[in-house]
């Protein structure tokens, strides 16, 4: 098996994946047993890396096409797990919302209403 293509793997289903996984760590294996034994030649060291970036791409793909039909499952919900949420940073996840920030007490609402700011027009020369 030879470098995988994401756009090819993006097509496929979550078993055809898995199984795709399968071959790849299968085949990793077979390498490094022929690495440690001495058997293999320069092509099959150099092949290790080549089939390792593979189950990486795999892995990727799986791993974003089962969290986008997690984020699908949820969508409209109230409550998103904890991974599934925005990452941002901490001090942004804990600041006030924009209701909370322009919220005022009835004493500041009143005030507001029977003390407006005042503005001033000044003639010119």
């Amino acid at each position: 098996m030879g470098k995988v293509k994401t756009f090819e793997l993006r097509q496929k289903s979550k078993e055809e994946l898995l199984k795709q996984l399968e071959d790849l760590k299968n085949e990793l294996a077979q390498l490094r047993v022929s690495q440690v034994t001495g058997q293999g030649g320069a092509a099959k060291l150099a092949k290790i890396k080549v089939i390792r970036k593979s189950i990486a791409r795999v892995l990727t793909i799986y791993n974003q096409t089962e969290r986008e039909k997690l984020l699908a499952a949820y969508k409209g919900r109230k409550y998103l797990p904890l991974d599934l949420r925005v990452k941002k940073t901490r001090a942004i996840r804990r600041r006030l919302t924009v209701k909370q920030l322009t919220a005022k007490t009835e004493k500041a609402k009143k005030k507001a209403a029977y003390f407006p700011t005042r503005k001033y027009a000044l003639k010119a020369l």
